[in-house]
């Protein structure tokens, strides 16, 4: 069993932009596209991740220091360090069970599209990783291989199921058709932030105020444009930070960057990612009937291809400095928000779809969403920490405990984790 962790991690290890092509290849071969075709499609859809990692990449090694450098200059001490996606993906894959997950979870898929209790057909193997966490912490919690698998299967179809739910978004405000996000992170906000923006549009006055990039952009003309949305929250944040001028400009060329590349990046991804989509409909199509079920399949893909629109970052950026102060004044909070602060875009994706863009009514949903997150993750920092300590993770300089706004406030593996600790 350690040989074949081994393998799965040092599989797993090569990331996105290789497991990615390599899946989207043999499905396009698998669908008739050709050889030549799926090749372009898989390499193209390969380029998109570069281009997208890159652009994240800018967005973390801007963000992260600043928000750093946010917590020493507000003088927030809290004794639980949020170690970000990257730590709780290495202490997945770091499990005893992440080399049984890997293939449990494509036989569970396979076995729900054919039921057609799914219609997302999940590529986006490397972010199994979140189905493994669970399992992990269900086998922390009980050092039971098997409960430790049924966990991680119901993170699957739960996340499944919401992807489905949630596709008609990705094709009518994110405009990727045929695209659905099976990303544990992104999929666990959606069933509250969703029916929260219901609410808050609802809601006298506020359901009346606009805040979504066209009406920003309309009134502001070219300063309302992504670009200098980007720069004027980089340039916020920066300030907050405590920078000085210099460094100030800095980060707000950098998010004024993000801004501007994300949406392109993820528009070459979608142009590989269409050949595919096609050779998939009309293979099922010829088999199913044009009006079946199985014709319809959705593509499951990173939840950062949402990242790309203006108003995601922009309502992410807004709620770095908002997420801090909610830390230090959320009763029971006990995590410091630090590695997941870049990863906001993701959790925000749906809420703001479902609000149409709207960046007042987005931010407001997430304050709750983030709240609840944040306490979520103050529950399940032990467990973390002791997942984080059999896996011989690298604790952070004079952190207590570890946990991880990301997964660790996970709705779906908090409620999975607490289930089986009430049969423990």
């Amino acid at each position: 069993m350690e040989n074949a962790t081994q393998l799965v991690q040092a599989f797993l290890a090569l990331g996105p932009t290789v497991i990615l092509p390599v899946f989207i290849f043999i499905i396009g071969l698998g669908f008739g596209c050709g050889v030549g075709t799926a090749f372009r499609s898989g390499l193209t859809i390969g380029v998109g991740f570069v281009g997208i990692g890159l652009v994240v990449g800018l967005l973390v090694d801007n963000l992260g220091p600043a928000a750093q450098a946010m917590v020493a200059n507000f003088g927030i001490q809290l004794n639980m360090i949020d170690v970000g996606w990257p730590g709780s993906a290495s202490i997945s894959w770091a499990s005893p069970i992440a080399a049984i997950i890997l293939p449990v979870g494509l036989l569970v898929n396979v076995v729900m599209l054919m039921t057609k209790t799914t219609k997302t057909m999940d590529v986006d193997i490397w972010n199994y990783w979140h189905f493994t966490f669970c399992g992990a912490c269900v086998y922390a919690l009980s050092q039971s291989f098997a409960l430790a698998i049924v966990a991680a299967v119901l993170f699957e179809i739960v996340t499944l199921k919401i992807a489905d739910w949630t596709a008609p978004y990705m094709e009518k405000y994110f405009e990727l058709e045929g695209v659905s996000v099976p990303t544990g992170s992104t999929c666990s906000y959606a069933p509250i932030g969703i029916p929260l923006i219901w609410l808050i549009q609802k809601i006298p006055v506020i359901k009346d105020l606009k805040a979504d990039p066209d009406y920003i952009q309309q009134k502001f003309g070219i300063f309302g444009e992504p670009i200098f949305m980007g720069l004027i929250l980089g340039c916020v944040l920066g300030a907050l930070a405590g920078y000085g001028p210099g460094e100030i400009v800095h980060v707000g060329m950098a998010m004024a960057g993000v801004m501007v590349l994300m949406p392109r990046m993820v528009k070459l991804l979608m142009e590989g990612l269409i050949p595919v989509s096609e050779a998939a409909r009309e293979f099922l199509q010829k088999r199913f009937g044009e009006e079946s079920e199985q014709a319809n399949i959705y593509i499951g893909l990173d939840a950062a291809v949402t990242t790309g629109h203006p108003a995601v970052i922009a309502t992410a950026l807004i709620l770095v400095p908002i997420t801090l102060f909610l830390a230090v004044i959320l009763p029971g909070n006990n995590v410091l928000p630090f590695g997941d602060l870049a990863t906001i875009p993701f959790i925000v994706a749906m809420i703001v779809a479902a609000a149409r863009g709207n960046i007042v009514h987005s931010v407001l949903a997430s304050v709750i969403v983030i709240s609840m997150s944040l306490l979520m993750a103050s529950v399940m920092g032990p467990f973390v920490t002791e997942m984080g300590v059999t896996a011989n993770f690298k604790m952070p300089d004079g952190a207590a405990m570890i946990s991880a706004i990301d997964q660790g406030g996970n709705l779906i593996n908090f409620v999975i984790f607490e289930i089986f600790r009430l049969f423990a």
